[in-house]
């Protein structure tokens, strides 16, 4: 299949980038942007096969080659008498079909209604009937999963041979290719047998790095701004089958939903950060070119700021010449590798000999669970207060701005939406959820053996951190939080940890397990999402009156370190102020319930802003002091209040 940016050009090399580094031991192999799957199946024979694709015809193709150990039987077709399936639909007359079973004939080739050129008339219509006998065969049990994706992926291998286009779905040609006029064959795919529970994907690579782990990660993201949906269109519709609504001169099929951040200059880079940041995988094989969105020295920093610097390496391979305008001169262009290795907890320290078992910590039911974060302004100590105020029954309840989540992790819910435009929060409580307990407390407790961090140490926090402003693990900061000054989560504007050493107090105590332990424990039972935008962001017609929004927003005349504009986040002004209370009212007048936590005054200020406009609503004065803030005053200098609107 002709397929943009394939490696089969570049599988020999591959493999020589993996065999310079590798131990020998190494058994899973992850292909995460598989494509037609060249990458995955060359390496099958040697380890078990993760892959991944987000549009479902190279799924189906995965299902068929990767996840499928041996070339199908079809038992029940041969009690039917069809003893070669793939002979059967090549040749098997076609009976009369409705309008209803004809979506290819009707939109790809070309009759009084459709003048699009994608297939012949009678290849189109060969497509359809092997499409609508391949669901019968399945709703009726006559082929197995596997024997099903076989035979589709059979098809979907085919079409292309006999297309009328020059290499995508993007356009055809308005005169008929002489290959384009050839009966439809399928396409008997070669099947190896590796031994191995090979496994295959259909998600966003970004969301499906944080359920796996491996080896050996492959990554061959898009290079440019062409997303590969529109440019496979016909492939998606006829592996789907789905009848889409088609629109355009090439009935071309909605595919918002398989949109990559990859093919978007703006957000290419973070995407390849928070990939690389996620995968626990210890080697990382990446393929780029020189004439891709991202600059070679972009992915240099990205992969060295995660995996170990000194095994960092790029290979360049030339794969294009052209000519220049000048006399004499031609541009080489490049297919990069860069090869980089992380470091990752041990695996004889994750998993220790014998069963283990989970830890089992004794949380007093009438006692609220505390943030293992000592997050600025947070609520634990207000809960008593806050929590029976909330009203009963929500179905989602949105903290806006949920911080050290002190109120999410103990509210009750159906649903609950975790915001917070510190990703960095955000971060550390996505790899709390993802982590199993033993693997999570053998890192902390193996970084604070590896630099020997006490309430003494200073000169091994101080190594701990520079390696962590290097590699920016979110447990690896949720540790070093544990011995810096009063625990607190602070940053430059580079985003680097800059909190000085808690000499003398603080540590990562039982205590500090304790709760750590308890809070994970919840927030894995709990059905959580969590968000890292700006409030705004947070449509509120998804909402309705059986929810509820919780709001701890910045304090506008307070002056605490997150809301200074001075740590790498967004300071609040009133702008952002005003900015809260018009999103509130008009979550307000939706009938959606919200509470809103605040300050009235503070140190002789008053927030007039607030004051004006909590007219509308109810004001519930709350009797607590900020014991853990760089705003401390005496009990009754600050007013603190909860405004409601239920």
């Amino acid at each position: 299949m002709r397929f943009i940016g394939s490696k089969a050009h570049l599988l020999e090399k591959i493999d020589q980038v993996i065999l310079e580094h590798a131990t020998g031991r190494e058994t899973i192999f992850c292909d995460i942007f598989s494509g037609t799957g060249v990458v995955a199946r060359y390496f099958k024979p040697r380890y078990e096969i993760h892959s991944n694709d987000i549009l479902y015809f190279s799924y189906v193709i995965q299902k068929a080659t990767v996840e499928n150990n041996k070339k199908p039987v079809f038992l029940k077709l041969r009690d039917r008498g069809i003893s070669d399936p793939f002979r059967f639909l090549e040749e098997a007359e076609i009976p009369p079909m409705d309008k209803g079973h004809l979506f290819i004939t009707e939109h790809y080739s070309p009759h009084e209604h459709c003048k699009r050129m994608y297939l012949s008339h009678k290849n189109a219509l060969r497509a359809d009937f092997i499409r609508n006998t391949l669901d019968a065969w399945k709703k009726q049990c006559l082929v197995t999963e596997l024997e099903y994706y076989y035979l589709l992926a059979g098809l979907i291998e085919a079409i292309p041979s006999v297309s009328n286009i020059t290499g995508t779905y993007g356009a055809y040609l308005k005169h008929w290719d002489k290959r384009a006029l050839k009966d439809l064959e399928m396409v008997r795919l070669d099947v190896v047998d590796n031994k191995r529970k090979n496994r295959c994907y259909q998600q966003d690579a970004n969301k499906l790095i944080r359920e796996l782990e491996g080896d050996i990660l492959y990554l061959d993201p898009p290079y440019n701004t062409r997303q590969y949906a529109p440019n496979y269109h016909l492939l998606e519709t006829i592996s789907k089958y789905d009848c889409p609504e088609v629109h355009g001169v090439t009935g071309m099929r909605p595919y918002e939903d398989a949109k990559s951040d990859f093919c978007v200059k703006s957000k290419v880079s973070e995407a390849l950060e928070d990939l690389v940041a996620k995968a626990k995988f210890r080697h990382i094989v990446l393929s780029y070119s020189t004439d891709g969105l991202m600059a070679s020295h972009e992915i240099e920093q990205i992969l060295k700021r995660h995996g170990i610097e000194k095994s960092y390496q790029r290979y360049d391979i030339p794969y294009r010449q052209y000519k220049s305008k000048k006399p004499g001169q031609s541009q080489c262009l490049y297919e990069y590798l860069f090869y980089v290795e992380k470091r990752l907890p041990r695996k004889s320290l994750l998993v220790p000999k014998g069963p283990v078992k989970e830890p089992c910590p004794i949380v007093d039911p009438k006692k609220y669970i505390k943030s293992p974060m000592n997050y600025i302004g947070g609520k634990y100590k207000l809960l008593p207060q806050l929590l029976p105020l909330f009203p009963k029954n929500i179905n989602t309840f949105v903290d806006l701005f949920s911080g050290g989540c002190n109120v999410a992790i103990n509210v009750t819910a159906k649903k609950i939406l975790c915001n917070d435009i510190n990703w960095k929060v955000v971060e550390l409580f996505e790899a709390f959820r993802s982590m199993e307990l033993p693997e999570l407390l053998c890192q902390i407790k193996s970084r604070i053996a590896e630099y020997g961090l006490s309430k003494e140490n200073e000169e091994g926090f101080q190594r701990f951190r520079e390696f962590y402003n290097k590699t920016r693990d979110p447990i690896d900061l949720y540790t070093l939080t544990c011995y810096s000054f009063n625990y607190q989560f602070r940053f430059n504007n580079s985003l680097e940890y800059n909190n000085p050493f808690g000499r003398a107090r603080s540590q990562f105590s039982e205590n500090m397990e304790r709760n750590l332990i308890a809070f994970v424990t919840r927030l894995k039972s709990m059905n959580v999402e969590f968000t890292s935008k700006d409030f705004t962001e947070i449509p509120l017609e998804k909402f309705n009156s059986h929810d509820f929004f919780y709001c701890d927003p910045p304090y506008l005349i307070t002056t605490g370190t997150y809301n200074d504009g001075s740590r790498g986040f967004k300071d609040w002004k009133a702008s952002q102020e005003h900015a809260l209370y018009q999103y509130l009212d008009h979550a307000n007048q939706r009938g959606i319930r919200f509470a809103l936590s605040n300050v009235m005054e503070h140190k002789g200020k008053q927030n007039s802003i607030l004051l004006e406009w909590a007219k509308k609503y109810k004001l519930v004065p709350l009797d607590y002091t900020y014991s853990n803030s760089s705003y401390n005053t005496k009990r009754g200098e600050s007013k603190e209040v909860l405004v409601i609107n239920y």
